[in-house]
């Protein structure tokens, strides 16, 4: 079964060009994590998490919750291989699906079934699979003979619709999801929700980053409540929600 362990994982952004008379009254908590000098190196770095432990199994459906700049989307590349851990252990058993962008893979002088084709690969579909699925693919996108052009010739409108289609076909194991998918215009949009929710359904393991309360709550059954690259609370739902909204309080003057 699907799994996700991490292990005290830490990882830092380094911070080239920073001048190396820095203060070190500036290597104060920021947003976005604990800028600092390291010690190895020399560098100015951000620490942009810092000691993660999380155990996700099969079934859950975790929410990513915090300000801007708390770690989420770091976060989600993490888990996705982007980014390695500077420090720490990350343990992933399943296939990961990571659905940060509609466009991956894309190349506006591939026509339409191209596009199809590599942005298939890249999301780590087979030739197999992308073959299945290039009929349904082309279907939902409601693109037609516009397929066979480049997609340079496509209206944004267009190139929404056959993106959105091709990052959603896929089959995850570990669904990473960021709120920031968009689908189109209000018709699309309707279809593009149904779709988004079978995709969520065939996946063992959800993991979403969002700010939307209503989402998280529709969507998930537990959270994590992220704050300078911290895990500062783990679990229910609306337990971590709560926790947020105070937070969020004791930082207003």
């Amino acid at each position: 079964m699907a799994s996700i362990e991490l292990h005290s994982v830490g990882l830092d952004y380094p911070i080239y060009g920073a001048q190396r008379s820095f203060r070190k009254e500036l290597l104060t908590r920021a947003t976005g994590g604990l800028i600092r000098r390291d010690k190895d190196s020399g560098h100015v770095v951000v620490r942009a998490l810092d000691g993660l432990t999380l155990s996700i199994e099969h079934g859950d459906r975790i929410g990513l919750i915090g300000h801007n700049g708390a770690g989420k989307s770091t976060l989600l590349k993490v888990l996705a291989g982007i980014y390695h851990p500077t420090v720490g252990r990350l343990v992933v058993n399943g296939r990961i699906s990571s659905l940060f962008s509609i466009s991956p893979g894309l190349d506006t002088d591939d026509t339409g079934y191209e596009t199809i084709r590599n942005c298939g690969m890249f999301l780590g579909m087979s030739g197999t699979e992308i073959r299945d699925k290039t009929d349904e693919i082309a279907q939902f996108s409601e693109l037609g003979e516009f397929l066979s052009l480049p997609v340079r010739t496509y209206s944004s409108g267009m190139l929404v619709r056959l993106s959105f289609a091709i990052a959603t076909a896929i089959d995850p194991e570990i669904l990473l999801l960021d709120e920031g998918l968009g689908a189109g215009d209000a018709r699309f949009a309707e279809r593009a929700k149904k779709r988004v929710d079978d995709l969520v359904d065939r996946a063992s393991i959800l993991v979403l980053a969002s700010h939307s309360d209503a989402l998280i709550r529709n969507m998930c059954n537990k959270a994590v409540l992220l704050h300078g690259g911290k895990a500062l609370v783990y679990g229910p739902v609306d337990e971590v929600i709560a926790r947020y909204h105070e937070l969020t309080s004791e930082a207003k003057p």
